[in-house]
């Protein structure tokens, strides 16, 4: 990799492949550009900000378009994470926005509509993790967002909007808690208390979601996530171990859910939880 002192590729700013032509992936194996959306690179040394977001975009978009989908929610802040497995956001534009704003010099769907496009044309786990992480930004309300999709009524995705409004919540931390949520919403298990507060001897505990009201001769069940990057080393899951020794002297019986819980194919994740609530869950699953 270049020295830090170095001047950086096209002045720090961003760029196309066809810029660089045959240098592109010897530039990528050297670590030394890195991918800012679809066809847009710039310097490594470059930190992402909204600023480079927009101008990325505005490589890729007309002038008289206006950023909509996917790419508006990432140009409004969101993480590529909740709104689908790509790691890359494709540039969307339309010339036909219902509401916009400016941002950076970039025309784009303001964040309410831009959270009810999501909501109807998603997939619907990361359709609730965006308009999750939406509502989590400020940018959006809940209400707001629900007023202003009866304008949506007769478009396509109408149903799945409304489905996804009536169960989206600002509370959830991750998207990975989102997608939790709406697994156990889809099984019948009704909707999950988001940020679960304990009290303990000396200690709060917060569960990434729970059924605080729904005690099972006595006890009590909470989820939480474990992500690869903060709970897989050996010193991790000895903390996590002790956490939950901790909480199951409280009444709190802890599920601990993995990547592939929530996206394999086998229904462990509802059986558990049916298990513990006496409770047949609703399947197969919808996703």
């Amino acid at each position: 990799m270049l020295p830090a002192d170095l001047p950086y590729y096209w002045n720090g700013l961003p760029f196309r492949a066809h810029q660089v032509g045959r240098k592109l992936q010897w530039l990528l194996g050297l670590g030394e550009i890195r991918p800012v959306l679809k066809d847009v690179y710039v310097d490594v040394r470059v930190p992402d900000s909204p600023q480079l977001r927009a101008d990325a975009l505005r490589l890729l978009t007309p002038p008289d378009a206006v950023v909509c989908g996917a790419a508006a929610a990432w140009l409004h802040g969101l993480d590529t994470t909740a709104l689908g497995p790509a790691e890359l956001v494709e540039a969307q534009w339309t010339r036909n926005a219902r509401d916009e704003v400016e941002l950076f010099g970039v025309r784009v769907t303001n964040p309410i509509a831009t959270a009810v496009e999501l909501a109807m044309r998603l997939h619907r786990p990361f359709a609730l993790s965006a308009v999750d992480a939406l509502l989590r930004t400020g940018k959006a309300d809940l209400f707001a967002l629900r007023a202003a999709s009866a304008a949506y009524e007769q478009h396509p995705g109408y149903r799945q909007g409304q489905d996804i409004l009536r169960w989206a919540d600002r509370r959830a931390a991750s998207p990975a808690e989102s997608w939790l949520r709406l697994r156990l919403i889809d099984a019948g298990f009704g909707r999950p208390e988001p940020q679960v507060r304990v009290e303990g001897y000396g200690r709060t505990y917060w569960l990434d979601l729970g059924y605080p009201d729904r005690p099972v001769d006595g006890r009590r069940l909470g989820l939480e996530y474990d992500s690869d990057a903060w709970h897989s080393s050996t010193k991790q899951q000895l903390k996590d171990e002790t956490r939950r020794t901790e909480l199951d002297a409280l009444g709190w019986h802890i599920i601990p859910i993995r990547r592939p819980d929530l996206w394999g194919r086998y229904p462990a994740l509802e059986l558990a939880v049916g298990s513990f609530l006496c409770q047949q869950p609703r399947l197969p699953r919808r996703w």
